[in-house]
């Protein structure tokens, strides 16, 4: 005879063999922790005529693929004949350990935060009515084998499910009483296995999981242990390219770490020159594509005109290129390219259009006039009174320029007298 069992089901019972072991089980909860719980005295099962069709256990979606793969590979296997028989036959503590098992597979923590919920009365809350045989979270801890702060976890968190109407609140429970329990997915919502959680630290973290879609005690986990993180980083790529981009992130609201990061490349030879290396290539980059987007070219003397058609192509020709390079390709080489060739074009348009070469040059020369002008205005004449600084190169270098000054003077006038 085949008997299903379900856990839940309580409305018929088969009395256990006399006198069974009653070890301690010891069964991990849904954050990783162990929870210690006695198993009941007796085994309940449900006979065959009454109870349901047994359902297969549904493998969550975070479990390691080599669980999901084990779970098919053992319901494709012939079953044993062990597997058919009725629980009567079976060791009452493994028959235990399986309706335990099955109890948590369904509800996960929330199996062990009701018999906190049940049990516990916490301190400053009076001992009358429901509450006059539950224990304070102290006494409880005893009795468990754990820390009163592990049972004022799964407290707390039944207290939040209960404000949002998931469960019963304290006051309606009695020590030993039954309740249909949420879901096991549910359960991480409430829950968290690090006090760092309940700082205003550990809420910026969990909150900032939560908009990222994973669970809260991953990141806490991840923000205590630094040296592990550190370790992810130097070791996996990945890891590494995640940080680059939270650290990017970060830094765009954060000016102090800005300076920070900016100070540490600074500092690092090779570093500041990889960033000057691509400073050039994003200058170099934008060149090109200020000319596509605004259709117009700086020539070389810093004129700004509009582009002739046949630079504008060729400068999208390149922009489509240097988008359709992937992150991890060096844009450098391809930006050099693209900028050389638009920089030609834009030397040769100058030089076959008359009007703009003339300009061009005179532009160029009265840069440089103007350039020549600010230094000399820079010399200190009263320093070379007051200090012994004077030698002769001096006088000789200044009546060289004052020569080269007569010349072009004389070239200027010479230009404007000439019809």
């Amino acid at each position: 005879m085949t008997i299903a069992l379900d856990p839940s089901d309580t409305s018929s019972t088969v009395p256990a063999p006399a006198d069974p072991p009653s070890p301690t089980v010891e069964r991990p909860d849904a954050a990783g922790e162990f929870w210690v719980q006695q198993p009941e005295p007796q085994t309940q099962a449900v006979p065959e005529d009454t109870a349901p069709e047994a359902e297969s256990p549904e493998i969550p979606a975070d479990e390691a693929p080599e669980a999901r793969e084990a779970a098919e590979l053992a319901a494709e296997d012939d079953p044993d004949p062990a597997d058919l028989a009725p629980a009567a036959d079976l060791d009452p503590v493994v028959v235990r350990d399986a309706l335990d098992f099955g109890v948590y597979a369904r509800t996960g923590g929330w199996t062990f935060a009701l018999k906190v919920a049940r049990s516990v009365r916490p301190g400053g809350q009076p001992a009358e009515g429901t509450a006059a045989t539950k224990v304070s979270a102290k006494a409880f801890a005893r009795l468990a084998g754990c820390s009163p702060e592990r049972v004022m976890r799964y407290y707390k968190a039944w207290d939040m499910a209960a404000d949002d109407g998931l469960v019963p609140q304290f006051e309606v429970l009695v020590p030993g009483e039954e309740i249909e329990l949420p879901d096991a997915d549910v359960w991480l919502s409430y829950y968290t296995s690090r006090n760092s959680a309940t700082s205003v630290r550990g809420q910026a973290i969990s909150a900032a999981a939560e908009a990222e879609g994973i669970r809260p005690t991953k990141a806490l986990e991840v923000a205590e242990n630094p040296t592990a993180l550190r370790a992810a980083i130097l070791a996996d790529p990945g890891t590494a390219e995640a940080a680059r981009g939270a650290l990017l992130d970060r830094m765009r609201e954060d000016p102090a770490l800005q300076t920070e990061m900016a100070r540490a490349i600074a500092r690092t030879d090779d570093l500041k020159k990889a960033v000057a290396s691509e400073a050039k290539a994003a200058d170099r980059i934008g060149y090109v594509r200020q000319i596509v987007e605004n259709g117009q070219i700086k020539t070389p003397a810093g004129q700004t005109v509009e582009a002739p058609a046949e630079l504008r192509a060729e400068a999208e020709r390149h922009l489509s290129l240097l988008d359709e390079l992937d992150d991890s390709e060096e844009a450098g080489e391809w930006a050099g390219e693209a900028y050389d060739a638009v920089k030609g074009l834009v030397a040769r348009a100058v030089e076959e259009d008359p009007a703009l070469r003339v300009q061009e040059r005179r532009t160029k020369f009265y840069n440089s006039l103007q350039k020549a002008t600010k230094v000399f205005e820079e010399l200190t004449l009263d320093e070379v009174m007051e200090e012994d600084i004077y030698e002769a190169d001096m006088l000789q270098r200044l009546e060289a320029l004052q020569e080269a000054i007569g010349t072009c003077i004389s070239a200027l006038r010479k230009a404007t007298t000439t019809p």
